[in-house]
């Protein structure tokens, strides 16, 4: 009888943490760390608590969703697959330089975490008031809140990927002028990543060009590289590249 009672007594215990899960809030926030949520817990539960500076980036915060996860390792590994098959077709057609492009790609691509990135508005206020997404969460998210950037980042097919200072209301064409773009970039498009996530494919050749498209703080430019030239085609590896590029949430300390 009293060792029953003494297992009643555990059940009682334990019974209430059953199913919890724990997310994390990071950066620039009032109260970060780790937060224990109830099943059904939405985006709105933990940023309460966490409390986003308000002068914060909201713009770039970016929610690391645990169920993303094994799409986007494939995503990644469809990425490096087209990298190493790009380099291989262009040391067969004798473009050298290419080769090499495509070599430093894959090792940048490689070293990047799979993060789970689901876009995703996680601007307090609008989510509170029903402007934005109040979605559910699962165990092992993370939010994470960065200081709001003064560059934009320009890379793919540059000599080196070089940090832009961010203008107002300037064009995503001219960010690229102040780079070192090489001659195995595709020219006729550029590929704008938001800090949000969003993605987006711009004209900027004299065909198809397109007026208006601006970079806000924080946004990566992805010059292309080209591949339409080759036996070996990977049609899909730029717009591939950029969209796990988005995965890739700001830094949480402005540079």
């Amino acid at each position: 009888m009293k060792c029953k009672n003494l297992l009643m007594l555990g059940l009682l215990l334990i019974g209430p943490g059953v199913g919890q899960a724990a997310v994390t809030v990071s950066g620039d926030v009032r109260s970060p760390g780790n937060f224990d949520v109830k099943p059904g817990a939405r985006l709105l539960d933990v940023i309460r608590d966490a409390q986003p500076n308000p002068e914060s980036y909201w713009l770039g915060a970016a929610w690391l969703h645990r169920s993303l996860e094994d799409q986007q390792a494939r995503l990644k590994a469809g990425v490096l697959f087209d990298l190493k098959l790009l380099q291989r077709g262009a040391l067969l057609d004798g473009k050298g330089t290419r080769a090499d492009l495509s070599a430093r790609l894959y090792e940048q691509i490689e070293r990047l975490p799979v993060t789970g990135r689901q876009v995703a508005v996680l601007d307090p206020i609008a989510v509170e008031v029903g402007f934005a997404r109040n979605a559910l969460l699962d165990d092992g998210d993370r939010l994470v809140y960065p200081a709001r950037p003064s560059t934009v980042e320009v890379l793919g097919a540059v000599a080196q990927p070089c940090h832009v200072p961010y203008r107002a209301l300037q064009e995503v064409r001219a960010y690229v002028r102040d780079c070192s773009i090489l001659d195995d970039a595709e020219r006729d498009y550029l590929w704008l990543i938001q800090p949000d996530g969003q993605v987006r494919r711009v004209g900027v050749a004299a065909w198809n060009r397109e007026d208006g498209i601006v970079a806000a703080p924080g946004s990566r430019i992805l010059v292309p590289i080209r591949n339409d030239d080759l036996e070996t085609a990977t049609p899909e590896l730029n717009q591939q590249l950029a969209e796990f590029l988005a995965t890739q949430p700001l830094a949480e300390v402005a540079p």
